[in-house]
């Protein structure tokens, strides 16, 4: 494989199919032994904008929180 003029390569298909990877993914690059590595940037989920959506819900049931309601799942008294 040949690299162009700007730097670019292209992942064969194989590869592409293989690991998920798409015109949207985004990738970072790492130098380990001498060898350049390539792999997928983990995707950050925003989960502050659930933040407190349960709470009604667990407080229908009865408990005063998340941890109640684990603990009381997992056994534990």
């Amino acid at each position: 494989m040949k690299v162009g003029e700007r730097g670019q390569v292209t992942i064969p298909r194989e590869i592409r199919e293989k690991f998920g990877i798409n015109s949207s993914t985004r990738v970072e690059f790492s130098v380990v032994d001498g060898a350049i590595i390539l792999k997928k940037t983990p995707v950050k989920i925003g989960i502050g904008k659930w933040r407190g959506k349960c709470a009604t819900n667990f407080s229908r049931q009865g408990y005063s929180s998340v941890d109640k309601f684990m603990d009381d799942i997992r056994g534990k008294a």
